[in-house]
């Protein structure tokens, strides 16, 4: 499975940037490709096991999966697992390293897809590459955070 990391180092507290990643209905305000993401049935906030439904685009395609969180820590790390259907696709990760001046993030996505998804998830999506793809997104959602984190720090 491959896996692609990213990381920022960003003047805000790792509290708040933890904040800011988890409550996925900001998702799209980070995220190049993310659009919105919503809670779904009782979840209304990052606990392990709350799902949430992602809508994403890239070019003119569209789609949509759904997430389970499934890690929660206030300041030290949020992760989600994606499907498609029932299909295992992803897991996202942010880490959060205090510094002296604020904290590294870092993000990580793993991918989960078996090998008939990986053929497919091009015509889906639009993705040939899903690493280069999702590493050059990552560097911007973690840019966008980064924008966000600093000018609420303030």
């Amino acid at each position: 499975m491959p896996e692609i990391s990213v990381e920022e180092d960003i003047e805000a507290s790792p509290e708040k940037l933890y904040e800011l990643v988890s409550d996925v209905t900001r998702m799209g305000d980070w995220s190049p490709e993310t659009t919105s993401c919503r809670w779904l049935g009782q979840a209304t906030g990052p606990a392990v096991g709350a799902k949430f439904r992602g809508s994403n685009r890239s070019g003119w395609r569209r789609w949509s999966t759904t997430c389970t969180v499934v890690e929660a820590d206030p300041g030290r790390a949020f992760a989600f697992e994606v499907k498609a259907g029932p299909f295992p696709v992803a897991k996202w990760s942010y880490e959060f390293a205090p510094t002296a001046t604020g904290c590294i993030v870092t993000e990580r996505w793993t991918d989960m897809r078996t090998g008939w998804m990986v053929r497919v998830s091009p015509v889906v999506t639009g993705v040939g590459d899903p690493p280069g793809h999702n590493r050059e997104g990552m560097e911007r959602t973690l840019a966008d955070l980064r924008r966000a984190g600093e000018s609420a720090a303030v």
